[in-house]
């Protein structure tokens, strides 16, 4: 595990300030390595050694190095190599196996890659006998047949354990998965006799800080082969501005971190990452009791069996995910038969009670309208679900979803053992119409590895030193019921539109048989005000693609490139708002819109508009979400800023693909804009970028830019349903 908050007698700082010293400690930048290998640093073009760390002479056999090219000490045939890779290859890779001979004593293994105008050299002792190309695959091959095997992500986590201590050989591999608040837990494990087992323990976030996450996605497998070593610092003494050793296997790691292992008992230690579609799910982390090197073979092997691992994760979950889908849509239509029964909406709301506690698997239901409760299985007393009731109106019609009402709610601490967990909505505020289910607290015994909640005194000038125990801590964690799923939040809200038209036809059958004249006048009055709704719509997309095309007149009349691109770019913007107005007259709903449909018509907007060299180019991977509309809006002028950047910078002015990919997570969704340009490391300072930057703002949400390998990937992370936060 990486760094962890301290301990110490006399605690007085809290865990947070802890984490926040290790989240700013420079591990990218630590200007040595770890000293069972070597690194040479060279000019990129001229292969001129600058500057080295670790044993050179003793791996190398040569005495002299500093100033002499990359052919003199390796020789050219490798020289050449290293050339060929880090030219063809943006990350470098593998250059070479040199065996014993030519003052060599041991087998190296020799990798390389680029940093800026350097070329950076790794020499680390390799196998004895290279392992054959034919027992690596048959070992992978066997463990990804089990991994497809494996009927639950339980077990597919046991086999995976199982399979990765076989290939690496080290005495405990456990598959460590981050959660939500980026604690993480210990999913499964493989344990030698004698080893502590830390199966099923919790460990806080602040073990992993955010600096050494993102260093997990982008380097997949991390090998200390000695916690106990001395770092070897770069030679001679590094003058520039710090050398960026994130790519570096050899890179030496936090003196913070190497205590941490050895308070853990552990000699040396391993970590592979578990990354699906850019994001960071979990490690595969490895300890041994002794010294162990993990030879390139080895981590090859590690890194590819990860990456099965990895996509069999994300099958599991899309097949779990599509399977609730279906019991949920099964279950929603036995509730729509039921409302169709003789008597509506009124007659069987009171028998469909049970049905719909089971639709959302919830403990009890409480459905109020027009003043009476229908209540069923575990819930609050009757005053009680009033007043939550009243709490649950006045949020406005998004639907109210948690699993820890006590924390948003201090009332429902008297009732929290009956409801700590709450998913309502306003069906209709007019009558009104509220439906509430409950889920029952479940009190959580989650065991932790030392205590994750103890300070640690830090004077103005002492070193940040991590935890020293690591035994078995429980908490006992109350007021919180088992989480409600996005599909189910998806379900309810469908639910809500069901009993609107059951509503509706219910009354259109009353005033049928009271007063036809009546009712005339009512369809009438519903017919103008949705004509009304959709007219407006088609009004302002008529009056927004007018503006438009006076946009493109306009444009068209001037001379200046610069002014007619700005012009272009706006005419884009209004598009994607325009779009959402023809979609809601094309529509029954207005509240809500699906998301990947927008994406969809929006791209194909733009790809008309980019001119017939795009034709095709921006394409769109979209999971249907429904998303309120107002955020639809914002989505999409951020997702039409992403591509216009795209269109303008990835490759130059010259068309290219540019994906966009549309996925749910949880309360979350992910828009992931990415293209196989130049790439770009940060936003500009253009309107564009302030206007995106706003928009990010308003979704409540988080846009971070990644190097995609080639080109870039712009990822916007928000909630699917929360009020849009005014522009600042």
């Amino acid at each position: 595990m990486p760094p962890q908050n301290p301990d110490g007698p006399n605690a007085d700082v809290p865990n947070a300030d802890v984490g926040d010293a290790c989240a700013r400690e420079p591990i990218h930048i630590p200007g040595a390595i770890q000293p069972h290998g070597a690194l040479l640093v060279a000019g990129r073009t001229t292969q001129e050694i600058t500057h080295g760390a670790g044993d050179v002479a003793g791996l190398l056999g040569v005495r002299a190095w500093i100033g002499r090219t990359l052919g003199e000490v390796l020789g050219d045939g490798l020289a050449q190599r290293i050339a060929r890779i880090t030219q063809s290859s943006a990350s470098g890779g593998y250059a070479g196996h040199v065996g014993v001979g030519d003052g060599v004593v041991a087998p190296l293994d020799i990798s390389a890659h680029v940093d800026g105008d350097r070329l950076i050299v790794e020499i680390e002792p390799g196998l004895e006998t290279p392992l054959p190309a034919t027992a690596i695959l048959g070992q992978l091959e066997a463990a990804g047949a089990a991994f497809e095997r494996a009927a639950s992500l339980k077990a597919l986590c046991d086999r995976a354990v199982v399979e990765f201590r076989r290939i690496t050989g080290f005495d405990r591999v456990m598959i460590y998965r981050f959660l939500d608040d980026s604690a993480g837990a210990v999913l499964a494990e493989d344990v030698a006799e004698g080893m502590p087992s830390f199966l099923n323990h919790h460990f806080p976030g602040s073990d992993i800080p955010a600096q050494a996450r993102a260093l997990y996605v982008r380097n997949l497998v991390r090998v200390i082969p000695d916690v106990a070593y001395a770092p070897a610092a770069l030679e001679p003494a590094w003058t520039d501005a710090p050398l960026d050793m994130s790519d570096c296997v050899l890179r030496s790691v936090s003196p913070v971190h190497m205590q941490y292992l050895r308070n853990m008992g552990v000699g040396a230690s391993a970590s592979v990452s578990i990354v699906m579609d850019g994001v960071l799910w979990g490690l595969i982390a490895c300890h041994h009791r002794e010294p162990k090197r993990m030879p390139y073979d080895v981590r090859a092997a590690a890194r590819t069996l990860a990456g099965g691992f990895a996509r069999q994760v994300k099958a599991k979950e899309e097949a779990d995910g599509y399977r609730e889908r279906l019991r949920l849509r099964g279950l929603e239509d036995e509730v729509t038969a039921r409302f169709a029964r003789d008597g509506g909406l009124d007659a069987n709301l009171a028998e469909a009670a049970p049905t719909l506690r089971r639709m959302l698997a919830a403990d009890g239901v409480v459905a109020f309208r027009a003043g009476e409760l229908h209540m069923e299985g575990v819930h609050p007393p009757e005053s009680q679900v009033l007043d939550l009731v009243r709490w649950v109106e006045a949020r406005g019609a998004h639907p109210v979803v948690t699993d820890r009402l006590p924390e948003d709610y201090p009332a429902a601490r008297a009732f929290q053992a009956q409801a700590s967990g709450l998913l309502a909505l306003v069906v209709a505020p007019d009558e009104p119409f509220v439906i509430l289910w409950f889920r029952a607290e479940e009190v959580q015994v989650v065991e932790w590895a030392g205590n994750p909640h103890k300070a640690v005194a830090l004077g103005p000038d002492e070193a940040l030193t991590p935890r020293a125990s690591f035994e078995a801590w429980r908490e006992t964690v109350e007021g919180r019921s088992r989480p409600w799923s996005l599909a189910e939040v998806d379900a309810a809200a469908r639910l809500r539109d069901t009993l609107l038209e059951a509503r509706s036809h219910r009354r259109l059958q009353e005033l049928n048989i009271r007063l036809s004249d009546a009712v005339r006048e009512k369809d009438g009055l519903l017919q103008q005000k949705e004509l009304l709704i959709k007219e407006v719509n088609h009004r302002i997309q008529n009056s927004l693609q007018l503006v438009s095309s006076f946009l493109g007149l306009q444009a068209r009349s001037l001379a200046d490139p610069s002014i007619h691109a700005a012009f272009d770019e706006a005419r884009r913007r209004l598009q994607a708002v325009a779009l959402v107005h023809r979609r809601l007259y094309r529509a029954d709903q207005i509240e809500t819109i699906e998301l990947g449909r927008y994406l969809e018509e929006l791209v194909a907007d733009m790809n008309a508009s980019l001119g017939r060299e795009w034709e095709g180019l921006v394409t769109v991977e979209a999971s249907p979400l429904l998303v309120p509309t107002d955020r639809a809006v914002t989505l999409g002028l951020v997702v039409t800023e992403l591509v216009i950047n795209a269109n303008k910078y990835a490759y130059g002015g010259a068309p290219g693909p540019v994906q966009v990919t549309l996925e749910a997570q949880r309360t979350n969704l992910r828009v992931v804009v990415a293209d196989q340009g130049q790439g770009k490391q940060a936003p500009g300072e253009g309107f564009g970028s302030r206007m995106m930057t706003a928009m990010v703002r308003q979704l409540q949400g988080e846009l971070v830019f990644a190097d995609n390998r080639p080109g870039l990937r712009a990822i916007l992370t928000c909630p699917v349903a929360a009020p849009i936060q005014p522009a600042t």
